[in-house]
């Protein structure tokens, strides 16, 4: 037991420490216990890093005074290295998630209506917050400028490109991280940056959230927060989520400050890059490098969110040896196998018309089947079915009906079958399949419907199909 602390309780409350337990401490050097007398709980903390502490107890006194919902702070012994701040439970949002989500290819409205509440708060500790905040107390600087821009790509390429076997020209890159830090810094920068917004910094009680660990804040841009919550790693929101989240916010922001949104999403993926590479950074430091295994778990979850990156977003900034150094780790199945994890497949399954030309990979991961079709007996060179397509009932019957179509599936079904299987242990997170026949509608329809039928029974993938010459995407599963 920590005597300095358990003195400062007694002496705060006027009552006798009955309990003292030390609580988990995460990825921080600090120590967090949590004190009960008969009538109190606090948590205590201890933590050798005097400004760290100043910024954390200045920051939450000026929060608290605009009514920021963040811990109260009861007492404190700087020269002892400790204080004591309201006990706000045991649910992180992170946790609280991971209980509404047994099935990770589900986000039920629970915790999409609790991420809404607390995207829709961000904006006032960025905008209020940081009104009359005195930040000459910010640890250890007082804005994300190029200097903390550049700590942060060093601390990915030592932590997490080094250790990770990822080769590189390090005079290219280097002339990369300036381009890049340039473009960051060209959008206004001199918001409140709250810096670790994530979900494991986000309390829950009484179905409220509170929020914590805001020590490292600084000025800067607004999007580097609302990235970190959305691309926070081992949370895994749904993509969709994430874009109505996005949108939640820019709504609230709006209301508070006045914004250009296309000027904002211009530089919210730069600012999404650099905090996945950060993070990364960490993963690499505590996981590679202090040999803290269970911090490598969150990259295969990194991965997955630089290939959406990469493949959705074009960056207006010649970044040739970064981009070249992110592809190779997207490309990394020893990276994705990493951590011992099982990301969510996505099966995307279309028909096509071979007229049309071959379908395009929409994920950006290159890897799947195209199946020809065209060796089965047409149906649509029969009268009767020649207006119809895969999806009717006669059509169907029909090609039930053919011997050449049930072993033509059949041998789909069992190399598709093996292909998942080792996609889940690899963790890759997308796999396209297409069946192509002449004209796209009675053949290609009928194959890509009944595979589709086939995994969703068998596999708790997800499931995306189209039908490219008569639909959009829709979500089987």
């Amino acid at each position: 037991m920590n005597s300095n602390l358990k003195t400062l309780f007694e002496k705060h409350f006027s009552e006798a420490v009955d309990s003292f337990k030390p609580l988990k401490a995460h990825g921080s050097n600090r120590k967090r216990y949590r004190l009960k007398s008969k009538k109190h709980t606090a948590i205590g903390v201890e933590n050798d890093d005097r400004a760290e502490n100043i910024a954390f107890l200045e920051f939450s006194k000026h929060f608290g005074k605009l009514g920021l919902p963040v811990p109260e702070i009861y007492a404190e012994n700087l020269d002892a290295n400790i204080y004591l701040e309201e006990d706000l439970g045991n649910d992180t949002l992170f946790e609280l998630m991971e209980k509404l989500r047994p099935n990770k290819n589900e986000f039920p409205s629970e915790l999409e209506h609790l991420y809404t509440r607390v995207v829709e708060m961000l904006p006032e500790f960025q905008i209020k917050g940081g009104k009359k905040l005195n930040y000459k107390f910010c640890y250890p600087r007082h804005s994300f400028d190029r200097q903390s821009i550049m700590w942060d790509l060093s601390y990915f390429k030592y932590y997490f490109l080094k250790l990770a076997g990822i080769s590189f020209n390090e005079q290219k890159l280097e002339d990369d991280y300036n381009r890049f830090a340039d473009f960051l810094l060209e959008t206004r920068h001199d918001f409140f940056l709250y810096r670790d917004f994530q979900s494991r910094n986000i309390m829950i009680r009484a179905g409220r959230p509170y929020f914590i660990d805001y020590q490292g804040g600084r000025k800067g841009a607004l999007q580097y927060d609302i990235a970190s919550l959305l691309f926070d790693a081992k949370a895994n929101l749904p993509f969709e989520v994430r874009e109505k989240l996005l949108q939640a916010y820019l709504n609230k922001l709006s209301k508070l400050t006045k914004i250009d949104r296309d000027e904002f999403m211009k530089y919210y993926y730069g600012y999404t890059l650099v905090r996945i590479m950060q993070a990364m950074g960490a993963y690499g430091f505590r996981g590679f490098y202090e040999r803290k295994t269970h911090f490598l778990q969150s990259v295969p979850f990194a991965i997955r969110n630089l290939e959406y990156v990469l493949h959705n977003v074009s960056l207006p900034v010649e970044m040739p040896m970064l981009l070249s150094c992110l592809q190779k780790i997207v490309r990394s199945t020893k990276l994705r196998e990493i951590g011992n994890v099982q990301l969510p497949l996505t099966v995307h399954i279309q028909s096509f018309s071979y007229k049309n030309g071959l379908p395009v990979d929409e994920t950006g991961h290159g890897g799947g089947f195209i199946f020809d079709c065209r060796s089965l007996t047409n149906p649509g060179r029969l009268d009767k079915y020649k207006k119809q397509n895969g999806n009717d009932k006669g059509v169907i019957q029909f090609l039930e009906g053919q011997p050449e179509v049930h072993s033509f599936l059949t041998r789909v079904r069992d190399l598709i079958s093996q292909v998942i299987e080792k996609y889940e242990q690899r963790s890759f997170t997308h796999l396209s399949v297409a069946f192509g026949c002449t004209g796209g509608q009675h053949r290609s329809v009928f194959c890509a419907n009944s595979l589709s039928k086939y995994l969703a029974e068998k596999y708790g993938v997800k499931i995306k199909l189209m039908h490219r010459e008569e639909s959009d995407w829709i979500n089987l599963k």
